[in-house]
């Protein structure tokens, strides 16, 4: 009989400490699922991912949005 696999909900942050927290030792193999709760625009994900390999941070992406709403407040 094959056992049945456990479904938690967690946040990606967590799942290093979940594991640890379950006894699953860092050499072990687990399979995630990944369903994002429905994101506003389609491939953030992916345009976010190009902006952090392009060497951005979040406070980089920040700053940017930031300045860009200045940019254009006065406009309006």
């Amino acid at each position: 009989m094959a056992a049945t696999p456990d479904v938690i909900e967690i946040t990606a942050g967590e799942v290093a400490e979940e594991l640890k927290r379950r006894g699953i030792s860092s050499d072990e193999r687990v399979t995630l699922t990944i369903e994002p709760e429905g994101e506003l625009i389609p491939g953030r994900r992916e345009s976010r991912a190009r902006v952090v390999a392009a060497g951005l941070t979040d406070d980089d992406i920040d700053r940017l949005i930031t300045q860009a709403q200045q940019d254009v407040e006065p406009r309006l």
